[in-house]
């Protein structure tokens, strides 16, 4: 694979060479193989060092995130770069003593009683192989601007679906992303592609600003599309939204691996009073604290903690509930939110540079409020979410990992039920 893509590389920067030549003009190609952080630059003019630069430090970060491009185009005068790249990613998976019903690891997706006799399950997943393009420059009037877009196969009946795709310049970013009530770059490693069941993890449309101070503090405030899933029932029902959330957030930074992250959310919730024949809102709203840290050179500690009411958009695990919003049983025609919490606490370890290993256990929580929902009941209580795992990067470009995991899912009956999970991956980066 790596000489066919030489190859490919050098007849690409002939074709280069060819027609820089015929118009007088200089061409170079750089070949870089052995750098784990390695790009080929196939340019008419050499791509300057900064230009580089900004297409590696404005990576998304998140562990499940394509690496800095290997392959850019640059123009004539090295002030605009594009990159393309992904990974082409294959786990194998087993369930025993139970299953989470989805190819994710969900605890809140373990089956209630009855609903299935299935105690094993084999899967095959290629679904979360990603490409993305992005284009870097600098300019006299914006500064340095990044447009990105990526995206993977996780639509239905496996159809490419977008993951990100936003512009970047000056600070203000404008498209879909990772929430700025997250904090991407602290999720523990995992092949489970949804991680941790008491992560914050939230994709949105959205509007933000961030800026940095002192090299060292970080802050942003955006304004977030809505989107709101509740149960309801005939005197409710939940349509158009009236009002953006908004996220803020501070960062202090003390390395590159390391930082302290607070955040806060404010969510406007609209549904329809079916009973009063008029539109309502109800206010959820949140808090997060997330760190990530190294201790020398072989170990990096993560953690994170978030609580509030009417998130579960942004919480791993009970997005899969849809109870951001719920009907108040002492108000007809009436909703509420309802309070809960996530957290996950892990620590990666470096036994050489190209094999690590990883734990991390994480829970979250609903609680109940106003008698709803009414107990004893099969709903969802807590979730609880064990992982283990090593990888090892056989290449610069070819990684394979091997999981261990263990979830538990507690109701408010308190009936509690658990699944186990073996993964398997292959990941090739281009």
């Amino acid at each position: 694979m790596k000489l066919f893509l030489q190859g490919a590389a050098m007849l690409l920067a002939a074709g280069l060479a060819a027609n820089a030549h015929a118009q007088g003009k200089t061409q170079k190609v750089i070949i870089e193989d052995d750098d784990p952080n390695a790009i080929m630059l196939v340019t008419i003019d050499n791509a300057g060092d900064e230009i580089v630069k900004v297409m590696n430090e404005t990576q998304p970060q998140r562990f499940h995130d394509p690496k800095a491009p290997r392959f850019i185009l640059t123009d004539q005068k090295g002030r605009f770069a594009l990159g393309i790249g992904g990974y082409v990613k294959a786990t194998a998976e087993y369930d025993f003593n139970g299953i989470s019903d989805d190819v994710d690891f969900y605890p809140s997706l373990i089956p209630n009683r009855g609903q299935t006799n299935a105690r094993n399950q084999f899967q095959m997943d290629a679904t979360t192989s990603t490409v993305f393009l992005k284009l870097v420059g600098r300019t006299k009037n914006l500064g340095d601007f990044v447009v990105y877009t990526a995206g993977n196969f996780r639509g239905g009946d496996k159809v490419f679906e977008l993951q990100n795709a936003y512009a970047s310049f000056l600070g203000f970013t404008l498209g879909y992303d990772y929430s700025l009530f997250m904090d991407a770059a602290g999720a523990p490693p995992t092949i489970d592609y949804a991680g941790p069941a008491g992560m914050a993890f939230h994709r949105a449309t959205q509007f933000r600003y961030e800026h940095t101070f002192m090299n060292c503090l970080k802050a942003g405030v955006g304004v977030e599309m809505t989107v709101v899933d509740g149960i309801t029932n005939a005197n409710e029902h939940i349509g158009v939204q009236r009002a953006p959330s908004v996220p803020i957030y501070l960062q202090y930074n003390w390395n590159k691996a390391s930082h302290l992250r607070i955040a806060g959310i404010l969510r406007g919730m609209s549904y329809d009073n079916l009973s009063a024949d008029k539109m309502e809102s109800e206010t959820g709203w949140g808090i997060l604290a997330s760190t990530t840290f190294n201790l020398g050179k072989r170990v990096q500690l993560f953690g994170q903690g978030v609580y509030g009411k009417g998130i579960s958009q942004y919480m791993n695990d009970i997005s899969n509930l849809n109870v951001d919003i719920v009907p108040d049983p002492e108000k007809q025609g009436k909703m509420q939110v309802l309070p809960m919490m996530g957290w996950y606490a892990g620590m990666q370890y470096n036994i050489t540079p190209n094999l690590f290993v990883s734990g991390t256990y994480s829970q979250s929580r609903l609680y109940s409020e106003k008698d709803y929902p009414q107990t004893p009941s099969e709903q969802y209580r807590y979730g609880q979410y064990l992982v283990a795992n090593m990888f090892w990067n056989i290449t610069p470009n070819l990684q394979a990992g091997v999981e261990y995991l263990r979830g538990w899912r507690t109701d408010f009956d308190d009936v509690t039920r658990h699944a186990n999970r073996i993964n398997l991956s292959a990941q090739f980066n281009f």
